[in-house]
């Protein structure tokens, strides 16, 4: 098999889980390929960082101060050094031989920046809803591997790490939750293409420790953001009142809302409308 890690790098997130990073780890090290990984904690106080110095010396250790969320990926992908990066968290791990075909891709689609594998979650390998979703993407898929996104989910993709270092990487405003929209929008308005790959596979096993009522205020937060920092004015009043009408239901809905409000004018002062050939696409995904 062949030795990928001149090519790319695994970086892997994670805050609090040591049971589940273990098995992550297992599962990423027992891999044929053999791909470069670093561990990017994100201030854990549990047996992370032990965890990872006595049984995995041979994964890279990034131990963070304070848990900055999605963003911590940004750090790992500024420390190493190969043109791709494979992102999975601490509950995810990549199936073998879907590393190789991503450095193919990559390799033969110089205008792709992001790949984003099938997901199949928990031993039952049940294929996850947004994959399906994925799959039936509306957008163009002329002279692609696969269809074409506006969107894909951060712990199952590859990305092209200049693609994703010139595009700002991750917002760290918006912590984790729904953070990949305002990057898949960046890149998207830089001319690049991100493609659903089901060849690709990532397996998912959700870990129990989640704070369900905080990701949804975030959910709801971040997506206004993003709306109203690119989108034209009536369209992002448009998917305002979209968002607003789906959660209304939640009982975080109110703290989401105002959530986002309090950052009006770090919003207006980061307000950069997409280009017309981007709008196209996102009103294609939300007709």
């Amino acid at each position: 098999m062949t030795d990928i890690s001149q090519l790319l790098s695994v970086v892997v997130l994670t805050h609090n889980r040591s049971a589940e990073l273990q098995r992550t780890l297992e599962k990423m090290l027992a891999l044929p390929e053999r791909p470069a990984i670093v561990v990017v904690d994100n201030a854990s106080f549990d047996f992370t960082s032990t965890l990872v110095k006595t049984h995995f010396p041979q994964v890279k250790l990034i131990s963070l101060r304070e848990n900055i969320g999605a963003a911590a990926r940004n750090i790992g992908v500024q420390r190493v050094q190969t043109p791709y990066v494979a992102f999975c968290d601490d509950d995810t791990w990549w199936e073998e031989g879907s590393l190789v075909k991503a450095i193919e891709l990559m390799e033969s689609y110089p205008n792709i920046a992001v790949l984003c594998a099938r997901v199949l979650v928990g031993p039952e390998n049940k294929e996850d809803p947004t994959s399906i979703e994925m799959a039936h993407s509306p957008l163009p898929t002329e002279n692609l591997p696969g269809p074409a996104l506006l969107g894909f989910l951060a712990g199952a993709s590859v990305v092209r790490r200049q693609a994703f270092i010139e595009a700002g990487g991750y917002e760290p405003k918006f912590f984790i939750g729904g953070e990949e929209d305002l990057l898949t929008l960046d890149l998207a308005a830089n001319g690049w293409h991100i493609v659903y790959v089901p060849q690709l596979v990532v397996h998912h096993y959700p870990s129990l420790q989640r704070n369900v009522d905080g990701r949804k205020k975030i959910l709801i937060r971040n997506a206004l953001w993003v709306a109203w920092m690119r989108l034209p004015f009536l369209l992002a009043l448009q998917q305002t009142f979209r968002i607003l009408r789906s959660a209304y239901q939640s009982h975080v809905f109110s703290a989401g809302f105002f959530s986002a409000m309090r950052a009006l004018p770090w919003v207006i002062k980061r307000r950069q409308t997409l280009p017309p050939e981007v709008i196209h696409l996102y009103r294609q995904l939300h007709k």
